[in-house]
């Protein structure tokens, strides 16, 4: 009888504790006040979207007895973590001066080097250099061999100035990028028949390619569609990688009359070598779950709209409409 009710307890203590969303890898730092109780935690989780339901975190520390060991201080937690987890959080060591890094959705390897000089956290070249030796890391999915671009997942991370370790840093973007893409669309990307490598590549062009997220799997589509069928792909955004700046227009136009670019989507059929920048969690969807349409064509106007053809005549009629220079055809 007595094993009935514990197994009764902790039934509906899993019950209770169970997480706001599995799926939901958000970092979310979180101040624990100076004596506080776990139970009283409740509310100010609940705000912050970790927990779902305050009398329900409250109602697991009264069944589990958790929580006697929580720490004042900063921690960090995710909407994805069982109430168990939060209070074995809670109860480590708080974090020090933690500071957010934000890397952009899109950058290069290039610019997350700068960005990480500029911020005095690294010496120049230096996430460069670990970022193109994968061998050094890392995954549950298959890791390229010459570079990690691509792969290096953009998000806003809260770091310890003091503490940054570049090789840690790089680490901790590839589990990123397993927890919030790979693991939860395992299944779709088995599916997808697509290797993980080219699934990268298309979405760091969709992600270059589209500033809306809501037509992001309408681009993927029409990107598949035309290396499913050998046609070229004509995507500028592929001649963009290789220059310095990344907006340099006359550079821009020597690379797309290049046919010795690798990257030079308009005169090479196929994929580019590798991905040409750190797609977002949207495009990377989009990539694995491409919305079929009938359209082959697409360009977008000067207020960033999308518009898409089913013909070659129809674009031309499209890129007159919308004034789109010579070197705007998709």
């Amino acid at each position: 009888m007595i094993w009935a009710f514990l197994m009764g307890c902790d039934m509906m203590a899993n019950e209770y504790g169970a997480p706001a969303d599995p799926d939901d890898h958000t970092e979310i730092v979180f101040e624990v006040p100076k004596g506080s109780r776990a139970g009283s935690l409740g509310p100010k989780l609940a705000n912050l979207g970790v927990i779902e339901d305050a009398d329900d975190f409250a109602m697991y520390i009264k069944l589990t007895k958790e929580g006697d060991c929580i720490k004042a201080g900063k921690h960090t937690l995710k909407p994805s973590m069982d109430a168990s987890t939060i209070i074995e959080t809670l109860c480590q060591s708080p974090k020090g001066k933690d500071i957010p890094l934000t890397i952009i959705e899109g950058w290069r390897i290039r610019e997350i080097d700068a960005y990480l000089t500029k911020e005095k956290l690294i010496k120049a070249g230096e996430y460069r250099d670990l970022a193109t030796q994968p061998n050094l890391f890392k995954a549950d999915f298959p890791l390229p061999q010459n570079t990690l671009e691509g792969y290096l997942y953009p998000e806003t991370y809260m770091i310890n100035a003091g503490r940054f370790e570049t090789k840690a840093f790089i680490q901790r973007q590839l589990d990123e990028l397993g927890k919030v893409f790979y693991t939860p669309n395992a299944e779709a990307i088995e599916k997808s028949n697509r290797t993980f490598s080219d699934l990268i590549i298309v979405a760091s062009m969709v992600e270059r390619e589209e500033p809306k997220d809501i037509n992001m799997p309408k681009v993927a589509g029409v990107i598949w569609k035309r290396l499913d069928n050998d046609w070229f792909l004509g995507i500028d955004a592929t001649s963009h990688y290789q220059l310095k700046d990344w907006n340099d227009t006359k550079g821009l136009n020597r690379q797309i009359a290049d046919p010795n670019d690798r990257y030079n989507t308009r005169l090479k059929k196929g994929l580019p070598p590798t991905p040409i920048g750190s797609p977002s969690k949207t495009a990377l969807e989009a990539t694995v779950k491409p919305e079929e349409t009938k359209f082959w064509f697409y360009l977008h106007d000067e207020q960033q709209n999308l518009h898409m053809s089913v013909n070659e005549k129809q674009h031309n009629q499209k890129k007159r409409k919308y004034r789109i220079g010579k070197y705007k055809r998709k």
